[in-house]
């Protein structure tokens, strides 16, 4: 099992958890369909391939919360591609825990800086992240989706 000193409770996931990787995370974004017009890209992703690949970490028994982390060593930087709390464990601590999780994960793999971006329309997100030490790098459209992408420069531990 793949975990991080500090989080027992977080660890790499299976084939057995793609249900629940998909159950959560289209719990955690589904309200957003309606308000940007589209369903959400993590919606869409190819979970199976996610875990197969070694991004995805999940936590909770039964699953809660997850991270899709995309290492970019030749960027120098981890990609936090995504995060879903199941919204019945909303404020108990989950999503910091998965953001505390993917420093020590960049910084565990020697990469200086996280990236990841949220949709324009998720206001909520774009007051969570500068909490965390995120800050706005650029506000981009990808194809269909209107992106503020932001970045984290970890300092030495």
């Amino acid at each position: 099992m793949t975990t991080i000193e500090g989080s027992p409770d977080i660890r790499l996931a299976t084939a057995a958890d793609v249900p629940a990787v998909r159950a959560v995370t289209d719990a955690a974004y589904h309200h957003y369909i309606e308000r940007i017009g589209r369903v959400p890209s993590p919606m869409e992703a190819d979970h199976a391939a996610d875990v197969a690949a070694g991004f995805v970490y999940v936590t909770g028994d039964p699953v809660v919360g997850l991270l899709v982390l995309v290492p970019r060593p030749y960027e120098g930087r981890l990609l936090l591609e995504s995060i879903a709390v199941h919204p019945d464990a909303a404020g108990q601590g989950v999503g910091r825990r998965l953001l505390s999780f993917a420093d020590a994960h960049a910084r565990e793999l020697g990469l200086p800086e996280i990236r990841l971006y949220t949709n324009a329309l998720m206001w909520e997100n774009q007051k969570i992240y500068p909490r965390y030490g995120y800050e706005v790098v650029e506000r981009r459209v990808d194809g269909p989706y209107d992106r503020i992408h932001y970045r984290k420069r970890l300092q030495e531990s």
